[in-house]
């Protein structure tokens, strides 16, 4: 009999539930998601409070047992939809997690956004980043945020994020999204410390993960990944999930680089409550039933740690709980419609994470007057100097794009940066712009300034996810969370045009809620509206417009050090009383020279968003006409939005029909003959003014 005992005390040692987990918290957590769940598919969901459910069955205990690795302050991660049982791990008061579903008052939006776009920022311990709406939209900012990890500690040299890590979480349908790759990337290249946590349920919705990954197993498809510590096994077995997910933290935060946890998990609901599965058999829908990790789970801990009743117990305890945290959120109201208009932008109150000003930045001190000195310095000059002053003064600003490093853009603009602030303030980037915009957005919210480049207008269209959804942050997320930072877009004709290299399209930033637009025409608006985005709390858009940046009018003196321009400030560049002209960017010049021989204001917006309205209407009432030129296309241009206030507000006051003079709706034409022909010119815009003048 004593050696049947000595023989059997190894193995029970071996098998015992590891000790640097909490596996009572664990097992409550996971009996809290398990209630939720069933709260709302037998109740919440058929009595219409809750419109959207995803239900987290199967992908819980291993979500939950990542979120415990998540111990420092300085770690994030973000999620998707069915991360609810991370962001219980990390403290999510109950009635958040229930109420944002539906829709109250509180919890992660106020009601704005679908409550399984989660958001927490949890002040004192690691936050869970706002997730979006579209499937890998996740990870590229969470790139970002483990490059800001490296930043903080190695440029800022802030002890405090040593070892920290970020975490982002993704079904096996993800893996064929652009922002896997672009984080994989990212992150394997420059050797980062983040976790790419893989819940593979084999399903994509109803698509199999063979449609998705080659073989459907992406961990094994990786193995040859330089930089990529590669681990895979079974999210149901409790032992074997809490060795790999144990193996794959202390990998990243060991300063080895990136790791890819994939675990295997069923999915034992439907993609959402809707979703009958109609197209799973049912011997598949019983092979996964048959791995629910929670019998596991149990068989695992009673006997070893627990017994029956404290499982039983850890079971009531989690149902009351739920209970409890019902009557909370139901009992919370819907939030004022009326304050749906609050927070696009920064308004005075702080955003809890995010930005440069929640790590206690203070602008300097800054004057609307501009303080000419020296001789006259092109848009080129302007720009560098205004990002040199700016990167000498705040540690937090950081450039980055194609090609602006050594090459110094290929306009030239950060010419020589790199060699004065080092590769981890200004450095190149892979040819993504998802990747250059997402993780700006990680940056950002690592309270960081970043300044990305996209290379010409038209390449910023593989950005437009994330930039809609940094637009969108401060909004969604109830003023939590915001991403700052100043987004560089040389766009529009040079010397010729063509359709990949000469767009404007300014309006289609315009449309994205949340962003501020720039357009400068010259050197000195250049200077103060960049540095107001690179001091702001806001993300800005700046347009650098192709044919100003060495053109002689738009050459000024450097307005000063410390000269800001405030959005929605437009200027009269000539003054008269026969016609209002509006305009921006390269056609700001050809207005002047159009209107020399009339009595004409000619009134130059500088931003878009926000824009001068008041300038405008005062001159149109005025002048009695108003004639609008931009270079972008007619239909649906920001023309158009000046046009219709000018029409609903000034109608009365008008003399003759407002008007527009724009380029066709058509590509960008590349020989200059066909581009002189398309873009407006100074002789047609003469031509408009007489036609209105004389009206």
């Amino acid at each position: 009999m004593a050696d049947e005992m000595l023989a059997t005390a190894p193995r029970a040692r071996a098998n015992a539930p590891d000790p640097d987990y909490d596996w009572r918290r664990i097992a409550y957590l996971v009996q809290v998601s398990r209630a939720l769940d069933r709260l709302e598919e037998t109740r919440l969901v058929p009595e219409k409070k809750i419109l959207y459910q995803f239900s987290a069955r199967g992908h819980d205990m291993a979500q939950i047992m990542l979120g415990s690795r998540l111990t420092g302050a300085k770690d994030a991660a973000c999620g998707y939809y069915r991360s609810r049982p991370l962001l219980l791990s990390l403290g999510v008061p109950l009635e958040d997690a229930l109420g944002s579903g539906m829709g109250r008052a509180g919890g992660y939006s106020d009601g704005r956004d679908i409550g399984v776009v989660f958001n927490y920022p949890n002040p004192g311990g690691p936050p869970a980043l706002p997730m979006c709406g579209g499937v890998g939209a996740q990870y590229t900012p969470t790139a970002g945020w483990a490059q800001a990890i490296e930043y903080h500690r190695d440029v800022l040299k802030d002890r405090a994020y040593e070892g920290a890590m970020a975490v982002v979480l993704g079904g096996d349908a993800s893996v064929a999204t652009n922002g896997f790759w672009s984080a994989l990337t990212i992150a394997t290249t420059q050797k980062l410390p983040m976790l790419f946590y893989i819940e593979d349920n084999q399903y994509g919705i109803s698509v199999p993960g063979s449609y998705q990954t080659p073989g459907g197993n992406i961990a094994r498809n990786l193995e040859s990944f330089a930089n990529l510590q590669i681990l895979s096994g079974d999210g149901t077995e409790p032992a074997e999930a809490a060795r790999l997910l144990k193996l794959a933290s202390e990998h990243v935060r060991g300063g080895k680089g990136p790791a890819l946890l994939r675990l295997t998990v069923p999915r034992l609901q439907g993609h959402s409550f809707q979703d009958t599965q109609t197209y799973k058999s049912e011997e598949f829908v019983e092979s996964e039933w048959a791995r629910d990790p929670v019998p596991k789970l149990k068989s695992y801990l009673v006997g070893s740690l627990l017994d029956e009743g404290e499982w039983d117990d850890i079971a009531a305890e989690a149902e009351a709980a739920v209970e409890k945290a019902r009557e909370i959120a139901e009992a919370r109201g819907v939030a004022d419609p009326e304050t749906l208009l609050s927070n696009v932008f920064y308004e005075g109150e702080m955003q809890t994470l995010g930005g440069q000003w929640t790590h206690g930045y203070e602008p300097p001190s800054s004057t609307d007057e501009p303080k000419p000195e020296g001789q006259r310095i092109n848009m080129v000059t302007a720009i560098r100097r205004t990002l040199d002053h700016e990167l000498e003064i705040n540690p937090r600003v950081l450039l980055f794009g194609e090609d602006i490093g050594p090459k110094g853009g290929v306009h030239a603009v950060t010419l020589g940066l790199q060699d004065k602030f080092g590769t981890g303030r200004v450095f190149d980037t892979s040819l993504s712009e998802e990747g250059i915009i997402g993780r700006a957005v990680g940056m950002a919210m690592a309270g960081l300034m970043p300044v990305p480049e996209i290379q010409f207008r038209k390449y910023a269209e593989p950005a437009l996810e994330q930039i809609n959804d940094c637009g969108t942050m401060r909004w969604r997320t109830a003023n939590r969370f915001a991403a700052p930072m100043v987004l560089r877009i040389p766009g529009g004709f040079f010397k010729c045009g063509d359709p990949w290299h000469s767009q404007t399209n300014e309006v289609q930033f315009v449309h994205n809620p949340g962003w501020k637009v720039a357009v400068p025409s010259n050197a000195e608006d250049a200077v103060g509206l960049l540095r107001a985005g690179l001091r702001g709390n806001d993300p800005v858009i700046f347009f650098e417009h192709r044919a100003m940046l060495d053109d002689v009018w738009a050459r000024r003196p450097y307005p000063g050090d410390d000269y800001v321009l405030p959005f929605g400030r437009a200027k009269k560049t000539r003054e008269g009383s026969g016609i209002t002209i509006v305009t921006w960017g390269a056609m700001v010049p050809r207005c002047e020279e159009a209107a020399k021989d009339f009595s004409a204001d000619v009134i130059d917006l500088r931003t878009l968003l926000p824009w001068d309205r008041e300038m405008v209407l005062e001159s149109v009432r005025r002048t009695r006409r108003c004639l609008i030129v931009h270079e972008d296309l007619r239909t649906g241009g920001f023309g158009a939005e000046i046009a219709a206030v000018v029409a609903d507000e000034a109608f009365m006051d008008l003399d003759a029909p407002v008007s527009r003079l724009t380029m066709p709706d058509i590509p960008s034409p590349h020989n200059p003959v066909l581009l002189n022909w398309a873009v407006p010119s100074v002789e047609r815009i003469r031509a408009k003014i007489e036609e209105l003048v004389g009206f």
